[in-house]
């Protein structure tokens, strides 16, 4: 009794093992789509309860499919997803993953506008932070529509909502000027 009861525990082992031995689902451009029709509400906002695993299955994909012509965008998406969920760390670092993985996509400064701005200023109030996140993107990116938005963000920094909007008034002012 004794040595087929061990049998059976050896037997089990090794078939999860096996299990575990698996790889997993390679995830398809379709999947994403799949995952991302279940992102968002009848209402149009985030739903909050499925976000976290809609962004890992980006994450996923783009682990598996690196080369894929998609894969950018999908990891930009995941790092939307964070910056909506309050989290930070993966915020940055899905930022830095996009960066210097996928320099030349179109949403590498798109990213470092929203890690500027969401992440450094509104959720961590770091506006040095801030700062270099705008700057990398003037540095890397200087013919980028969003290279602008980035010196008037830096203007910005540490400014209340009022001074703000006089600065950025003042700026389209002489923008109107300087077309007459």
């Amino acid at each position: 009794m004794k040595k087929s009861l061990k049998l059976f525990i050896v037997a089990l082992m090794a078939v999860a093992l096996f299990a575990c031995g698996e790889t997993e689902k390679k995830l398809t451009v379709d999947d994403m789509k799949a995952a991302e029709k279940t992102l968002m509400n009848e209402n149009w906002t985030m739903n909050m309860e499925v976000a976290p695993q809609v962004a890992e299955t980006y994450c996923k994909f783009v682990e598996q499919n690196p080369k894929d012509p998609t894969a950018p965008t999908w990891l930009f998406h995941a790092m939307e997803i964070n910056v909506n969920l309050k989290n930070s760390d993966k915020s940055i670092e899905l930022c830095n993953q996009l960066v210097e993985k996928y320099p030349e996509s179109k949403w590498s400064p798109k990213s470092l506008i929203l890690l500027g701005s969401y992440v450094y200023e509104d959720q961590l109030n770091d506006t040095a932070m801030a700062h270099k996140a705008y700057q990398r993107l003037i540095d890397q990116y200087p013919n980028d529509s969003l290279c602008n938005d980035a010196k008037v963000l830096i203007q910005c920094l540490g400014l209340s909502d009022e001074e703000k909007l006089t600065l950025i008034l003042m700026q389209q002012m002489e923008v109107e000027e300087d077309e007459l």
